[in-house]
């Protein structure tokens, strides 16, 4: 009985997928490649998507907590001196918190620790302002209270370690005054990036900021604008509008600048 050859099994392969179907007259085109994530570049809207706190947002809260921190610790001190019925001029105080004390450092702890609590309360501007003004003050005392140490015009009963103290906390008071507004490059959500001319004339501090989506979207094409002139990248139209707002100042101002742009007829944004 004769026996058949093993037939081997025919192996097929799937057809390559074709290309898009092209047009009559025109060659087949591919699908574009996906983009890739790192190619868009981050905007500070991302980083509010993404749970950041901006800058501008942190500036207040900074200024507010400050004053009324640095305000407790100060009325802490006076309030304890108080109680303990310090002799009101005395020039050899007695240790309150670890520092020197009599009854008029007490007073005038009381008194700096409600100014600073009634500065936080009553905005972070002021808050900021007040900071700067007492820390200056502090800065100030502890160098005139140095040149009394151990004589009769005392009156503060200073020591050495109370100087030490006026330095720090008049430090500490003016950075947290001036954070967040003593800058040459304030962001553009700052409360404190547009201030001048608008402030003085007592002008809504709210229509600097956007408030309708024509708005908001002309914002984040003056942000792509601006980055896209610095990289050297800039369309004309782009430069244009750019050049433009260099000549105003304010928010609004450059704002409604660029927005005039498309709304001239016949402009085409490019």
């Amino acid at each position: 009985m004769a026996l058949r050859p093993r037939s081997r099994p025919r192996t097929t392969s799937s057809p390559p997928a074709p290309d898009r179907p092209a047009a009559a007259g025109r060659p087949a085109v591919p699908d574009p490649p996906a983009p890739r994530d790192d190619a868009v570049p981050a905007t500070r809207a991302g980083a509010a998507d993404s749970g950041a706190t901006p800058l501008g947002a942190r500036v207040p809260v900074v200024h507010r907590i400050g004053a009324v921190v640095v305000g407790l610790v100060i009325g802490t001190f006076g309030v304890l001196g108080f109680a303990g019925g310090l002799d009101f001029f005395s020039t050899e105080g007695e240790r309150v918190l670890g520092l020197s004390s009599n009854g008029l450092l007490s007073t005038i702890s009381v008194v700096t620790a409600l100014v600073l609590l009634g500065a936080a309360a009553a905005g972070a501007r002021i808050a900021s302002t007040v900071m700067m003004v007492v820390g200056s003050l502090f800065l100030l005392s502890a160098l005139a209270n140095l040149a009394v140490l151990r004589t009769d015009y005392n009156v503060l009963a200073f020591e050495f370690r109370n100087v030490v103290f006026s330095v720090c906390a008049g430090l500490v008071l003016l950075l947290l005054g001036a954070y967040g507004r003593v800058s040459g490059h304030l962001p553009a959500d700052s409360p404190y990036a547009t201030a001048g001319v608008d402030d003085v004339e007592g002008d809504d501090p709210g229509a600097e900021f956007p408030s309708t989506p024509a708005e908001f979207a002309a914002e984040r094409a003056m942000r792509e604008a601006e980055i896209a002139v610095v990289q050297h990248r800039a369309t004309a139209d782009q430069s244009r509008r750019v050049a433009a707002m260099a000549e105003v100042h304010s928010r609004a101002d450059r704002r409604q600048v660029w927005m005039s742009f498309d709304e001239t007829p016949g402009h085409a944004p490019g």
